[in-house]
């Protein structure tokens, strides 16, 4: 018997007779007084859904938050992770996100935006290349470009980039941005660079993310596009706490 059918039965057995038990009662028989029961007040298949819709909403919070304890120093302080913004702000935003992905595209600005308006603010940046071999091929190169100190420089060009992103066109970018191809090329295949996109990946699992954007600001997680407005208005909780 399954969760749902075993509140479902609860349920029902309260709205049984006091002087009736379970244990008095066949399993047939049982079976016919939940479904009398049901049919005579089908609202108990609506209060066990949100027994267990409350159940799983309360473990999946206390899921989160032992996850965030857990992993805080690695979401917030992997020196392995580009930090863009004030690196000694005093609210860390992280976010997920996939240089293919159109709605990481249009939060950009709304970051941008939030970066001018709060000099203290610190955000570090998760690849997490999900959308096909063009989206890791750019994770890879903008990682690489750390070596040549170019890394903010490559990443927005490569986010404002039209179009989706393959080999040609990060290579493209990466030449116009001034940096060493070659050189770029052999640093894209580093430990560093693997170390990030595998810690992505894991960390995104552990949060329950399922797509980008996806930012994490102290104890509140948020997927999807978000505006500047709602993104200070959690740098801002998060500082008064």
């Amino acid at each position: 018997m399954n969760t749902t059918s075993k509140i479902i039965l609860a349920a029902t057995l309260l709205a049984l007779p006091y002087t009736v038990t379970a244990q008095e009662l066949s399993e047939a028989r049982i079976k016919e007084l939940v479904y009398e029961a049901i049919l005579e007040n089908p609202d108990i298949i609506m209060d066990a859904v949100a027994i267990i819709q409350q159940r799983e909403e309360v473990e999946q919070a206390a899921s989160i938050q032992s996850v965030l304890t857990d992993q805080r120093v690695l979401l917030e302080s992997d020196p392995n992770a580009p930090v863009l913004g004030n690196p000694d702000g005093d609210v860390t935003v992280i976010e997920f996100f996939d240089y293919n992905c159109p709605f990481c595209k249009r939060v950009m600005p709304e970051v941008q935006a939030l970066l001018e308006a709060d000099p203290d603010v610190r955000l570090v940046y998760r690849e997490w290349p999900i959308l096909g071999e063009g989206s890791v091929y750019a994770t890879r190169a903008a990682l690489a470009s750390r070596e040549q100190g170019k890394y903010e420089e490559f990443h927005w060009a490569l986010m404002g980039a039209k179009g989706r992103l393959e080999e040609a066109s990060v290579l493209k970018i990466a030449k116009d941005v001034g940096l060493d191809i070659g050189q770029l090329i052999a640093d894209m295949q580093s430990d560093e660079v693997n170390e990030h996109i595998e810690t992505s990946m894991r960390l995104a699992q552990f949060l329950g993310f399922n797509g980008t954007p996806s930012f994490v600001i102290g104890d509140m997680l948020l997927p999807g596009f978000i505006e500047q407005d709602e993104l200070q208005q959690s740098v801002d909780k998060d500082r008064e706490n």
